[in-house]
């Protein structure tokens, strides 16, 4: 299977050589892998200069976007700039970070698992991180939900979810609109990926808000986004989330944000999320 590879890169100077190593030593090489150097103002452009003269599938885009680290919009519209340049003729297109370490099998076996069910549309390892000397699942979402660090798309899924969204949750609305369009996801436990910065590390402060509207901007309606709310900031261990989070979701109402999601969709969506926490519940 064809695979392409668009990495987002913003001042990834300490980790970009690491995931980019990891990727041209794959058992599986891709066809291309595209890096947006967005914005840095570090070494990362010399560094990717290296690789691109010493492989041929890799190339790099450079752009100028906003300083501020925001989820959401900043990395996925670094992601476009990277995939206009790319042709359709990829059976998978991947959505990676620049701060990961991909075990060497990583592609093929993500290849593997689109090849043995035309059903799944999305597929992915699990981030782990370095904490005391081991290295530990980073445990913030559910078994069954692909990180946003390491997103693999069947083009025909790409297609009907019609691309990421360029907004936080971005990598949520991604996967209920494949189960919208009765797309599978595959989880693999076996892929273990070394996620060398921390989910968040970066973010700028002035975001805080931007998860309670994005729950809004999906349409999950006050009560599933109470639930999911309480339960992000139990597992950041960050009480006050909760509020910030509701605080998001209620100014989003207020200023009547636009959604994300159409009116079906979002009926689908509230349909899938009460039925994922009656299960864990009953």
């Amino acid at each position: 299977m064809n695979i392409y590879i668009v990495i987002p890169a913003h001042n990834e100077e300490c980790f970009i050589s690491k995931t980019l190593d990891s990727l041209v030593s794959q058992t599986l090489l891709p066809k291309k892998i595209v890096v947006v150097n967005d914005n840095s103002t570090d070494s990362t452009e010399n560094i990717l200069n290296e690789f691109t003269k010493n492989y041929n599938f890799v190339s790099q885009v450079n752009t100028v976007s906003s300083k501020d680290h925001m989820p959401g919009s900043k990395v996925i519209n670094a992601f476009y700039q990277g995939f206009k340049t790319l042709d359709t003729h990829y059976d998978i297109i991947c959505k990676f970070d620049a701060d990961l370490i991909f075990p060497s099998n990583y592609l093929e076996r993500i290849a593997w698992h689109f090849t043995q069910d035309p059903r799944i549309g999305m597929a992915g390892g699990f981030c782990y991180i370095e904490s005391n000397d081991t290295w530990v699942l980073e445990n913030l979402t559910n078994k069954d939900h692909i990180r946003g660090a390491l997103k693999a798309y069947r083009a025909a899924c790409f297609k009907d979810i019609n691309g990421l969204k360029p907004a936080m949750g971005w990598d949520t609305i991604d996967e209920l609109l494949a189960q919208y369009h009765r797309w599978e996801i595959k989880t693999d436990k076996s892929l273990h990926v070394k996620h060398l910065k921390p989910t968040g590390y970066t973010y700028n402060p002035k975001a805080k808000y931007n998860q309670g509207e994005a729950f809004y901007r999906m349409r999950y309606g006050f009560w599933i986004t109470l639930i999911a709310s309480l339960k992000l900031a139990l597992l950041k261990r960050r009480s006050r989330l909760l509020f910030d989070y509701l605080m998001g979701f209620f100014k989003a109402k207020k200023t009547k944000q636009p959604f994300l999601v159409s009116k079906d969709e979002g009926k689908f969506i509230r349909k899938l999320r009460w039925r994922g926490i009656f299960k864990k519940l009953f």
